[in-house]
């Protein structure tokens, strides 16, 4: 996945990139526009959650400019990394697969006083001959007058990125879904495809068979791109027990409920098998009571955006659509917030510390109770 998230200093934009990444199970996340100069392993883990361990970062400067690379561990390993004034690439290694490629995310600058600059280090990231590349993010410039939806054209500068795509021997993986990635968000947008992927034949040729498509902008102005297979069929999902779960009210009758019902069968085995897969169904819908349903708003806000989004490509919203897509903006940012709250509320750190503050009690009392026989 490849966005523009225009800043990361607010918490609240840290926990619903990580819920979208989290949610679209990403391998692989880059990030453009952070505008975090000194960046932690806090704020890395706020963003990558517990998926996505691995970080190289491009700093901004000051509060201009930024970039991101974060990686499942699990998936791929990142062998090397270099990062330039506008780039970050990396050699990327699919652990399940052992294909091998060059990334490189970009974030091109609006001034075009530094653009060419941008164009010659984006050329030279380009790998020897033979190897995989691709390359994605906000390049700040369009090669086609398609990409816009007025004629407001530099087709100098259009040239320029054109020539600079040729030398480096790139093509675009064009967006199935999507027409453009970028709007000024006003009530009559300018609206622009600056955001895009690219590769070289090689790469196109070890992945055959991947598309391009957008999600909701959210509460950025730019949708992130998802690039995956097309061929990728969902995953049935499974039972995952959650550590915290029998801290909380009704979890053990809920399990006594469900493992205490009659098995007709004589085989063992198979009566432990019926009861297992009991209890984890009804830990299943026991659990839905656990969460608020804030993790569904975000997500339905996130599909209205992107229907909106959508249909601003082709017509002009009306006033109270136009007013629902800037209040849901606001609005995922709070409800990524709540989510964040709920989780650290129940995360196994909270139940850990009052498991241990429980043990000292307990310790506390066992020993005021055995002082009367000492003395004896």
């Amino acid at each position: 996945m490849s966005w523009n998230v225009r800043g990361i200093n607010a918490l609240a934009k840290r926990s619903a990139i990580c819920e979208v990444a989290t949610t679209l199970k990403t391998a692989i996340l880059t990030l453009q526009e952070t505008k975090v100069e000194v960046w932690t392993t806090g704020i890395a883990k706020e963003i990558g959650g517990p998926m996505l361990q691995g970080c190289a970062v491009l700093p901004a400067m000051g509060t201009r400019g930024g970039a991101a690379i974060f990686w499942n561990k699990e998936i791929v390993e990142v062998e090397s990394h270099s990062i330039g004034r506008f780039t970050i690439t990396a050699k990327v290694k699919e652990l399940g697969t052992n294909i091998q490629f060059w990334l490189t995310t970009v974030y091109g600058p609006n001034d075009d006083g530094i653009r060419e600059d941008f164009l010659q280090e984006m050329s030279s990231c380009a790998p020897p001959l033979g190897q995989a590349w691709l390359i994605t993010g906000d390049f700040n410039m369009i090669y086609e007058a398609r990409d816009k939806n007025n004629q407001h054209l530099n087709r100098r500068l259009m040239g320029r990125f054109r020539r600079a795509l040729d030398f480096a021997g790139l093509r675009e993986i064009k967006c199935k879904n999507r027409r453009f990635t970028w709007s000024n968000e006003r009530e009559n947008p300018s609206l622009c495809s600056i955001d895009k992927f690219f590769c070289n034949p090689d790469w196109e040729i070890l992945h055959d068979g991947y598309m391009l498509h957008a999600e909701s902008t959210s509460f950025s102005d730019h949708c992130p791109l998802i690039m995956s297979r097309a061929d990728c069929q969902p995953r049935k999902a499974r039972f995952r027990f959650e550590n915290f779960w029998p801290q909380h009210p009704h979890y053990s009758e809920t399990v006594q409920h469900a493992w205490e019902r009659p098995v007709n069968h004589d085989c063992p085995f198979v009566r432990i098998k019926i009861k297992m897969q009991r209890v984890a169904k009804d830990l299943k819908i026991w659990s839905r009571s656990l969460f608020s349903k804030t993790k569904l708003q975000f997500h339905i806000a996130n599909e209205v955006i992107l229907q909106l989004d959508i249909a601003q490509e082709k017509r002009a919203l009306t006033a109270e659509e136009f007013n629902l897509r800037k209040l849901l903006k606001t609005k995922v940012l709070g409800l990524a917030a709540i989510e964040r709250a709920r989780k650290r509320q129940a995360s196994r750190v909270k139940w850990l510390r009052a498991g241990t503050l429980a043990q000292k009690n307990f310790m506390l009392n066992a020993m005021q109770e055995e002082e009367p026989h000492s003395h004896a």
